[in-house]
């Protein structure tokens, strides 16, 4: 009788071990996608709590900068209030990365897994502090040319307003608005939500032209990847490509606006001079999941002071 007990717990070993097998890559992918999720949940809320406890040192200037301008320019207090959302967890910046999480988890059962977990690294870095508040130089560049030269510029090393006119920083980012085309196939800028109030203030901006003569951002130039879902990266490649084949029916020069990247930043994190990997490197024993996750102080340096003077 022992050697049949034996052998049944013999048998229902290897039965264990098979479906142990039969669980193999699929399933060990997802508990790991699964796993991942919930590091990314857990840094996304570390984020939040840093913005809260304003330890997100660009979301602390991008504030005072407000605050600033609107006692030099009331009249633009209500566009200046929109500008600084980004700086708390009702920005669309912070809402955008919550909401690629939450489209994350409704589909990371659905292969490809390779291109979830990508998904998800890119998450990952979006929502360290010191990138976050690289990432607010932008709303902090636009406030300071809105102040005609009163504040200083930071993480870029010119101090005049760039491009097509004043507020040109946040066009092209699709956490603030998207490209529209008209009936004649030309594609213009057009702020959504809360930010529309912004079409008010800043020139219209034609995609063919911002293209071709745009400078430096840093959502554009440094952080257009990690600060875009991959649908909205598709969709601006798909405007750009579309947008080439028309200028070239019509003999007409298109040059895509991420041919190069711009000069012009300085002060940033090293992290944002270090471009994301093209394919996941997530893995048990990576320094991503074995990282802890601890949120500081974001150490984004300025090369000037709030104040410049004229």
């Amino acid at each position: 009788m022992s050697n049949i007990k034996a052998w049944k717990l013999i048998s229902l070993f290897c039965l264990f071990a098979v479906l142990m097998g039969c669980q193999s890559k699929e399933e060990q992918l997802q508990q790991t996608i699964q796993e991942s999720i919930k590091k990314v949940d857990t840094e996304l809320s570390q984020l939040g709590t840093a913005l809260d406890n304003g330890s997100v040192r660009n979301a602390v200037l991008l504030k005072e900068y407000g605050e600033l301008l609107k006692k030099q320019q009331p009249e633009l207090t209500k566009v200046v209030d929109v500008i600084t959302l980004d700086a708390t967890r009702q920005g669309a910046l912070y809402s955008g990365l919550t909401q690629r999480l939450k489209d994350v988890k409704g589909t990371y059962l659905i292969p490809p897994y390779e291109d979830t977990l990508h998904s998800i690294d890119l998450l990952h870095e979006a929502s360290k502090p010191t990138l976050f508040s690289d990432a607010l130089t932008d709303p902090i560049n636009m406030l300071a040319d809105m102040s005609k030269g009163a504040l200083a510029r930071v993480g870029a090393i010119s101090k005049q307003a760039e491009g097509e006119g004043v507020g040109n920083q946040m066009v092209g980012n699709p956490n603030y608005g998207n490209w529209q085309s008209n009936s004649n196939g030309i594609s213009f800028w057009q702020w959504y939500g809360m930010y529309r109030i912004l079409g008010d203030v800043f020139d219209r901006v034609e995609y063919g032209s911002w293209s071709k003569r745009r400078k430096y951002s840093y959502y554009n130039d440094y952080g257009r990847t990690r600060y875009s879902s991959p649908k909205q990266i598709k969709t601006q490649s798909a405007l750009e490509t579309r947008t080439r084949q028309t200028y070239q029916r019509q003999g007409k020069q298109f040059t895509s606006p991420y041919a190069s990247k711009k000069t012009g930043a300085s002060g940033l994190s090293r992290s944002s001079y270090t471009p994301p990997k093209s394919r996941s490197s997530y893995s048990r024993s990576s320094s991503y999941s074995n990282s802890s996750g601890t949120v500081r102080d974001s150490g984004s340096r300025t090369s000037r002071g709030v104040s410049r003077g004229k």
